[in-house]
């Protein structure tokens, strides 16, 4: 992911404990490696959890299953969140660049949804 221009993020996610990455300081993603990983085929996928670390209204077409969800975080404030399950594995066949370009795709086409809202943020 540093070779796509991500670098670490200084923002901690409510749930998951590992540091996350960024490209801008609007969507930053994280990686749950742990939620699955009891299922047979637990380590031929993982989660993608992009998160968008501000407690604000958005619009109505920017909410729901296809884009984002809200998750809580502390004294009742809530983010956003957009989650994906990316396979990268198939039996012996590795689909590793597949899955990081599916999910830069992602990651930019969620950014670009979210950036007419970063004029409103503190």
């Amino acid at each position: 992911m540093v070779n796509l221009d991500f670098k670490k993020s200084a923002i901690k996610h409510p749930t998951i404990n590992d540091d996350g990455l960024m490209q801008s300081d609007l969507l930053h993603v994280f990686f749950d490696v742990d939620t699955g990983c009891d299922y047979p085929d637990g380590d031929e996928w993982f989660i993608v959890e992009l998160l968008f670390p501000h407690d604000v209204k958005i619009p109505d077409n920017l909410k729901g299953v296809d884009y984002f969800t809200t998750i809580s975080v502390d004294e009742g404030k809530t983010f956003w969140h957009h989650r994906e399950l990316i396979r990268f594995k198939y039996g012996k066949s590795k689909k590793l660049d597949d899955a990081l370009e599916f999910l830069e795709s992602k990651y930019k086409e969620l950014h670009e949804l979210l950036e007419p809202l970063q004029k409103d943020l503190k």
